[in-house]
């Protein structure tokens, strides 16, 4: 049977930067206050005339120089975000427009909606058709222009995330590869985070816009609660599913949304923080970007060998949780 694997993978995170000594002239908050409670020192922030899209486009391109490969050796596009251009088309449609395919019989693209868990998601079904033969290669991407969707009012949330986009190319690879995935929800805990306003429940109005229905809204205690008990149960299953210990894992890649959280999994697991890949400092939570951005940083650092297994493990709205074993 093939075997997936990532051959490829970069990201891109927007050039202007917002630090916690900026939000302090925003909002009621202190450098502190956020280094001590989440570990986030900065975040990037895309550009006034940037959507998803378009950082969409600028990770996939590098992913692409990175293989060797051009945009017509990709046969499926994958787009994971909660932050679309729009609610249709869907963004990874316009990304393979931004990649020059013009006709009507260009590659199969679309979207992801998963939350922060997005890019595992889209991992595991760029795995199932990259093995099952319906494609060669797949390029999943996690991109998010969160800073849109913040109510820079609330220090609860705008304090928290950042911007930017990390893409996969996903093929037949020589090794282990791709080693496993475990995909799961929560689907009773799905209003703890959402963006209420905008759909067929709550359509846009004024009575919305009014009651800032059009920003994120979360329950952070309940989050926190489901985010500890999910990424147990998700590394948990990979490790069982695949055969492994954590002894075995190299680099434990966990969702970048809090270092407390980031902590409490690594200590669950016996992992200590030398084996623990954190981004979170320096990028904030880029939701569905966050795996795979926090993965090209350290590789961009020379962290990671051939070889090395990584265990990723990410939570997000929906809820959602998933857990991924790869092999470099």
């Amino acid at each position: 049977m093939k075997k997936a694997g990532i051959i490829s993978l970069a990201s891109y995170a927007p050039e202007k930067v917002m630090t916690n000594f900026d939000l302090e002239k925003m909002v009621e908050t202190s450098d502190e206050w956020i280094v001590t409670r989440t570990g986030i020192k900065q975040r990037h922030i895309v550009a006034e005339d940037q959507a998803t899209s378009d950082i969409s486009t600028i990770a996939a391109k590098e992913a692409l120089k990175k293989a060797g490969l051009e945009a017509s050796d990709i046969d499926c596009f994958i787009l994971a975000t909660a932050t679309p251009d729009m609610l249709f088309p869907s963004t990874g449609c316009l990304v393979t427009a931004k990649l020059g395919f013009t006709g009507v019989d260009s590659p199969p693209a679309y979207d992801i909606a998963a939350g922060c868990t997005g890019f595992v998601y889209g991992l595991a079904q760029a795995k199932a058709y990259v093995e099952s033969g319906l494609y060669k290669r797949v390029m999943v991407i996690g991109a998010e222009s969160l800073s849109r969707i913040l109510d820079w009012t609330d220090r609860n949330t705008c304090v928290l995330f950042g911007d930017g986009a990390g893409a996969a190319i996903v093929s037949e690879a020589e090794g282990s590869g791709i080693l496993g995935c475990e995909l799961g929800s929560w689907g009773a805990g799905g209003m703890h985070l959402t963006l209420p306003a905008g759909g067929s429940l709550n359509p846009a109005s004024q009575e919305t816009i009014d009651k800032r229905m059009h920003y994120v809204h979360m329950d952070g205690n309940d989050v926190f609660k489901f985010a500890v008990r999910a990424m147990g149960i998700g590394c948990k299953k990979i490790l069982d599913k695949t055969g492994l210990t954590a002894d075995d894992i190299d680099w434990f890649v966990p969702h970048q949304a809090n270092i407390r959280i980031i902590d409490s999994a690594a200590k669950r697991l016996g992992i200590g923080m030398e084996r623990v890949l954190v981004s979170l400092d320096e990028l904030g939570n880029t939701s569905a970007a966050s795996i795979p951005m926090t993965i090209d940083k350290a590789q961009q650092k020379g962290k990671i060998k051939k070889g090395d297994k990584l265990l990723m493990v990410a939570f997000g709205a929906g809820l959602t949780w998933g857990a991924s074993i790869i092999e470099w």
